[in-house]
C-alpha cells in the first residue's frame, strides 16, 4: 500500500531527527509491504532563506495534495531579526490554520527504563504515567479579537475598548485586549476527539475549565457535558486550570485524557512534558476534520547541537508512529515502532540528552539505525 507525505525538515536540528523518523519509516515499509512517497517541502527559516516567506503558498497547497505532514522543529537565532509577521514561527499557525488542524495530541509519557529522570517522587508515578492532552488548536485567545490602542477620551475609543469600559473604567493611555471566545461547534469536535481517544484508552476524560470565571469556560463545561451524553462508558470530570496545573505534580496518574482549550492546553502540555523529564521523546499530532494531520516532535530546533550528532530522534520517530496510528490506521505498525524505541531504551542505548554513566552513548543517526533495525526483529 501507498502512503503520501508531505515532509518538512524544518532548521535546526529538524533536518536530522526528521531524516531518522524517515528511516523507521522505510524499514516499516520493507516489513509491512508498504512504500511511502515523500514530498520535500519549506518552512520556518528555511522557507525564508528560500523564498523570504516562513510559511509559501506552494507548501500549503502541496501539504493539502498529501495525506499527512512529517514537520521538524523551526525557527532560530538567524532569524530573530525578522518582523513578526516574517519569523520562522508564523509558519506554526499558518499550518495549523490553513490546514485545519484544530486538535493537538500531545502525549505525557514516562518510559520505565527512563523514570530516574522524572522530577517527581518516586512514589508518584509508581507504575509508569500515560497522559494524553488533547489541546483545542485553532480557537480561543490565540486567534480571537486583539489590537492596542491609545485611549485619549472615552468618545475616541473603539467599540471594544467602549463595551470594556463599561465594565471597567478605562483610564487614558495605552490599552490592549485579546478576546477568548469559542463557539458551540468548535468545542463539540474536540470534545468528540477527546471522548473518542478516550474509548480507546482508560475511558476516563477530564475537561479542564475556568468555568466560575469565564463565560467562554461556562460554555465549554455545557457542551462537553452534553458531548459526554454521546459516550455513557466514559467517566468525564471537570477541573479548574489552576487546580489541574497542581495536580498534574501532585496525583498525575488520575489522568487518562485531559481536554482543554487553547491557552490552557498550551500551558498544561508543556507542564506534562516536564514532568516525563524527557522532553527529546515526546511526540504530537495535529489533527484536522478526517484522518489528515501534521506530526511532530514537541521539542525546538536547538541549533545549538545542530549538525553535530547530538540530537534525540526519538521523539520524531514516535511522531510517525503517530501518523501511522491516527492518519493511516495502521496500529500494528506504529506498536511496532513504539515497541523498538522501548527494545531501543532497554539495551541501554542512550543520546546525550538523557545519558548516564551506566549507559551507551549513541548519537542521531546510530539511533536512529538502531531503532529501524528493531523492527521486525
Amino acid at each position: 500500500m501507498d502512503f503520501n507525505i508531505a515532509v518538512i525538515r524544518g532548521d535546526g536540528i529538524g533536518p536530522e531527527v526528521v531524516d531518522q523518523a524517515i528511516l523507521v519509516l522505510e524499514k516499516v515499509g520493507k516489513v509491512y509491504s508498504h512504500r511511502f512517497k515523500y514530498e520535500y517541502l519549506l518552512a520556518g527559516g528555511a522557507a525564508i532563506d528560500e523564498t523570504g516567506e516562513p510559511l509559501p503558498k506552494a507548501t500549503i497547497k502541496k501539504c493539502k495534495n498529501n495525506a499527512a505532514v512529517l514537520l521538524g522543529a523551526v525557527g532560530g537565532p538567524k532569524w530573530d531579526a525578522q518582523p513578526n509577521d516574517k519569523r520562522p514561527e508564523k509558519a506554526i499557525l499558518g499550518l495549523r490554520e490553513q490546514l485545519g488542524l484544530f486538535a493537538n495530541l500531545r502525549p505525557a509519557i514516562v518510559w520505565d527504563e527512563l523514570a530516574a529522570a522524572c522530577p517527581l517522587k518516586d512514589e508518584i508515578i509508581a507504575g509508569g504515567l500515560d497522559i494524553l492532552i488533547v489541546r483545542e488548536l485553532t480557537g480561543g485567545i490565540y486567534f480571537g479579537p486583539k489590537g492596542s490602542e491609545v485611549i485619549a477620551e472615552a468618545s475616541g475609543i473603539s467599540k471594544l475598548a467602549s463595551h470594556l469600559s463599561k465594565e471597567k473604567p478605562l483610564p487614558a493611555g495605552r490599552f490592549a485586549y485579546d478576546v477568548e471566545q469559542y463557539s458551540e461547534s468548535e468545542i463539540e469536535r474536540i470534545a468528540v476527539t477527546a471522548f473518542e481517544m478516550a474509548m480507546k484508552r482508560n475511558k476516563v476524560v477530564t475537561s479542564v475549565d475556568k468555568s466560575n470565571v469565564l463565560e467562554s469556560s461556562r460554555l465549554w463545561r455545557t457542551v462537553v457535558s452534553e458531548v459526554h451524553a454521546r459516550y455513557p462508558e466514559v467517566k468525564l470530570e471537570n477541573l479548574y486550570v489552576d487546580n489541574a496545573a497542581m495536580q498534574l505534580v501532585r496525583s498525575p496518574k488520575q489522568f487518562d485524557v485531559i481536554v482543554t482549550n487553547n491557552i490552557f492546553g498550551d500551558i498544561l502540555s508543556d507542564e506534562a512534558s516536564q514532568i516525563t523529564g524527557s522532553i527529546g521523546m515526546l511526540p504530537s499530532a495535529s489533527l484536522g476534520e478526517k484522518s489528515f494531520g501534521l506530526y511532530e516532535p514537541i521539542h525546538g530546533s536547538a541549533p545549538d547541537i545542530a549538525g553535530q550528532d547530538k540530537a534525540n530522534p526519538v521523539a520524531a520517530i514516535l511522531s510517525a508512529a503517530m501518523m501511522l496510528r491516527y492518519t493511516f490506521d495502521r496500529a500494528e505498525e506504529a506498536d511496532a515502532i513504539e515497541k523498538a524505541v522501548e527494545g531501543f531504551l532497554a539495551k541501554g542505548y542512550r543520546t546525550p540528552d538523557i545519558h548516564t554513566e551506566d549507559k551507551i552513548l549513541v548519537g542521531t543517526k546510530d539511533a536512529g539505525k538502531l531503532i529501524a533495525d528493531l523492527i521486525g526483529a
